[in-house]
């Protein structure tokens, strides 16, 4: 491999870029009107506008990506995650202009790409799937019948849907009829189909997800587990390695169920297997990530593995790098913070420009970051600045790393959601490590009403 397209922007393109410059390879960028200085598009080999500000006409556009692909000669392309990470077209027309897609194969995309269809392959796999429905739910009626037989309370959710968008938590036959139409509705909007199904909502949960990785030579291993259990709006904040709280018996297991997962369709390249995880550590399958996770450099940070570069030695038909389970260890303990350009106490987004930005003493602290002091977050795209990784020898040091950084870290020009950060990390429902999806949900609206009183 020569020479590859980054089917994306920001942190991640400049992520991609990082090991592809290890590696002797010449990386292409394509940038919007709004990313044209940002600085991923100065760091790449090859750089080139593909069209105005808005998603729609420029990061999604796969025919015009896929022609400058073949334009520039590159031997493939790296989607990133979001965007076109996730779209089989996309992926079988790379294929067909005889460029690399760098991510597991089109069918696999598809499959797991429709959570309904997931759903059933798992079952078939004998991996523990939550209750719910194996088919779509084409009226309101249904939905309310199917939701008595499951039990209150239930997730409604989009099949095609992803990122915690297009779900919705409802706890009686009122919730469900009010939101039915409006979340097929936001389905059809943002993934193209009105599809939408029911899922038992497991009370006091934590989501877990194991990273698990494949080679087209029939070698599957995984790389531990991520608890990303600290969530606003369903959507990830904080990610950690390995999980808290959580018995060796029963992380054993969850690394088995994730592998036969994984095996069930015949996975090739990096993907993420993700379960909810009740108070008895019973697990239950939630989706497949055919892709790189925004939270990889957890794993990266615990393992010592460039899963970058991984990504590409499978995508040029090489062996895994290390195929054997027994040889891939798991050392210390990682989290990983995202640094949102928003406002903490409403999660709203805050586009501006960034006029300071300080972290302080980053020894053994690795920056991801999309942008640098001076550059504008645009309200064009997803607000995260950077993503802060954090390592040490065990959790307990790896908080006190945390809560150091981000009392000394000072970014102005936009809100952030670092004082969320320096005041979260303090508490006592966190630091013990027995916390659940509703954590910060419980967290702030104590904050809340303390400030009330």
């Amino acid at each position: 491999m020569k020479k590859l397209l980054i089917a994306n922007r920001g942190e991640i393109a400049r992520r991609i870029i990082k090991t592809c410059k290890r590696l002797n390879i010449e990386t292409v960028a394509i940038y919007s009107e709004a990313d044209e200085q940002l600085p991923y598009v100065k760091e790449a080999d090859y750089s080139f506008h593909i069209g105005p500000s808005q998603v729609q006409q420029s990061y999604l556009k796969a025919d015009e990506i896929i022609e400058l692909a073949k334009r520039e000669g590159v031997d493939a392309i790296h989607p990133g995650y979001g965007f076109l990470s996730e779209n089989a077209e996309f992926a079988r027309k790379a294929e067909a202009a005889g460029i690399k897609f760098i991510g597991p194969k089109p069918e696999t995309i598809e499959k797991m790409g429709d959570k309904i269809e997931s759903r059933i392959t798992m079952i078939k796999a004998n991996v523990p799937v939550v209750p719910g429905t194996e088919e779509g739910l084409n009226s309101l009626e249904a939905a309310l019948e199917a939701a008595n037989q499951i039990g209150y309370p239930i997730m409604l959710k989009a099949s095609a849907g992803g990122g915690g968008i297009g779900m919705i938590k409802c706890d009686d036959e009122a919730t469900l009829s009010k939101h039915f139409d409006s979340i097929k509705t936001r389905a059809k909007s943002y993934f193209g189909s009105d599809i939408v199904f029911l899922e038992k909502f497991i009370e006091a949960s934590r989501h877990i997800e194991v990273q698990i990785f494949g080679d087209t030579k029939g070698n599957i291993v995984h790389l531990f587990e991520r608890n990303c259990s600290v969530q606003r709006r369903n959507q990830k904040v904080l990610e950690e390695s390995p999980s808290p709280n959580f018995p060796e018996e029963a992380r054993l297991k969850l690394y088995e169920a994730a592998v036969n997962a994984a095996k069930a369709v015949d996975y090739v390249n990096a993907g993420t297997v993700e379960f909810i995880v009740d108070q008895e550590h019973q697990f239950y399958f939630l989706e497949m990530n055919t892709r790189l996770q925004v939270e990889h450099p957890v794993t990266e940070a615990v393992t010592g593995f460039d899963l970058v570069e991984w990504q590409l030695k499978v995508a040029e038909g090489e062996e895994l790098p290390v195929k054997e389970q027994q040889n891939i260890t798991s050392n210390g303990h990682a989290f990983e913070f995202r640094i949102y350009a928003e406002d903490p106490k409403t999660f709203f987004p805050s586009p501006g420009t960034i006029s300071t930005l300080s972290w302080g003493d980053l020894t053994e602290v690795r920056v991801d970051a999309g942008y640098e002091e001076g550059d504008k977050v645009t309200p064009f795209y997803d607000p995260m600045i950077s993503k802060v990784i954090i390592h040490a020898d065990n959790r307990k040091l790896a908080i006190e790393k945390a809560q150091k950084l981000f009392s000394s870290a000072k970014i102005e020009g936009v809100k952030t959601n670092i004082p969320l950060f320096n005041q979260f990390l303090h508490d006592s429902n966190f630091t013990s490590g027995i916390y659940s999806t509703s954590v910060l949900g419980e967290w702030m609206a104590k904050q809340r009403e303390e400030i009330s009183k």
